[in-house]
C-alpha cells in the first residue's frame, strides 16, 4: 500500500533531496536541526500524503525556505552553490522520500527508529546499489527496534480502532487484538482472515505479514 501515485515519486524524491541538500549546504543549517524543523511542519505531512503543491509543485529550494518560514516566521534565501556531484545529505533525502512512499509511513515515524544522519550515514555503500536495497535495510532496523505489528500499523494509518476494523473485516476484536499483540501469528493466519482484514485496510494480504 503506497503512500501516492507513483507518478509523483521520482520528483518528490528529487524535491526532497534538493530540500535538504539546500538547506545543509547553501542555509547552512545542522541536517538534523532542519530536519526537525521540516517533520514539526505541516510541509512533512501534506509531502507525505502527496500533496502535489509539494511533491512536483515546488524545488527543493522553495521547500527548504518555506520549512524555514514556518519554523521561524522569517523568510531566508541565499543564493544555491552550483554543485555537480550528488551529496550524501541529497541522497538521504532522495532515499527517505523513496521508503515513506514504498511504505506509507509518516516522515515523523521512520525518524524515530531510523533518524536522518543515520540515513545519510548509509550513503556508502547503498548509494550505488538499487533502491531496494536501502528499503529492505531500513525494514530490517526498524523491525529489530519494535515488536508492533504490521496490521496495527497499518490500522493505525487507516485511522481505525480494532473495533472499527472488525465491524468492516468480519474479523472478531479479540482476533484483531491477538494478532496485533502477537499472542497469535498472523502468518499463520487462514488466508480468508487475511483477505478479509487486507480487504478493509485496502492493502495487499501480503502487507499484513510479519515478515522483514
Amino acid at each position: 500500500m503506497y503512500a501516492y501515485s507513483d507518478m509523483y515519486v521520482e520528483k518528490a524524491q528529487s524535491a526532497l533531496g534538493d530540500m535538504l541538500h539546500y538547506a545543509v549546504y547553501d542555509m547552512g543549517m545542522d541536517l538534523s536541526e532542519f530536519y526537525g524543523h521540516f517533520l514539526n511542519s505541516r510541509i512533512a505531512y501534506c509531502f507525505g500524503l502527496g500533496d502535489p503543491k509539494y511533491t512536483v509543485g515546488m524545488s527543493g529550494i522553495e521547500l527548504a525556505i518555506e520549512v524555514m518560514r514556518s519554523a521561524t516566521n522569517r523568510y531566508i534565501e541565499t543564493v544555491p552553490a552550483y554543485i555537480m556531484d550528488k551529496s550524501p545529505v541529497y541522497w538521504s533525502g532522495w532515499a527517505v522520500a523513496y521508503y515513506e512512499w514504498y511504505s506509507n509511513i509518516p516522515f515523523e515515524r521512520i525518524n524515530e527508529y531510523v533518524p536522518i544522519d543515520e540515513i545519510r550515514d548509509m550513503y556508502n555503500p547503498y548509494h550505488e546499489a538499487d533502491i531496494t536495497k536501502f528499503t529492505d535495510e531500513i525494514d530490517r532496523r526498524m523491525g529489530r527496534r519494535h515488536e508492533e505489528s504490521r496490521l496495527a500499523r497499518l490500522r493505525a494509518y487507516a485511522g481505525l480502532s480494532q473495533r472499527m476494523l472488525a465491524e468492516r473485516s468480519g474479523v472478531s476484536v479479540r482476533m484483531i487484538e491477538q494478532y496485533e499483540q502477537k499472542k497469535k501469528d498472523i502468518n499463520r493466519a487462514s488466508s480468508d482472515t487475511v483477505y478479509k482484514l487486507s480487504r478493509a485496510l485496502n492493502c495487499r494480504m501480503e502487507d499484513l505479514l510479519d515478515i522483514l
